[in-house]
């Protein structure tokens, strides 16, 4: 991990719980490729969210992760930059509809 994604990473945590919210680091041990953190925040709003650094695209493994959690419901987003938090924290939430999701 490069210093600059654990910089938007420190962010989007900070953040979440600014709000209320929890941001853990989403491990999954037999299942390589899932999203680094999942963002849970008040009345039961979930997200997960895939942390690069900026510029950098998830690994194929990622990609097919992120497309099985999103055909099951679920919210994922790609974050390389930390001006991207609030547009995924308000959808996350439901207040917004346009955010990268690379």
């Amino acid at each position: 991990m490069s210093f600059l994604e654990k910089e938007i990473e420190r962010k989007l945590v900070k953040t979440v719980k600014a709000l209320g919210g929890i941001a853990p680091k989403f491990v999954s041990p037999g299942f390589d490729g899932m999203p680094d953190r999942i963002v849970l925040l008040p009345n039961g709003k979930v997200g997960f969210v895939e942390v690069k650094s900026q510029g950098k695209k998830p690994r194929t493994l990622q990609a097919a992760r992120h497309n099985l959690l999103r055909r099951l419901g679920f919210k994922v987003f790609v974050l390389d930059n930390e001006n991207q938090i609030k547009n995924i924290i308000d959808e996350i939430r439901g207040e917004r509809s346009e955010v990268y999701t690379t």
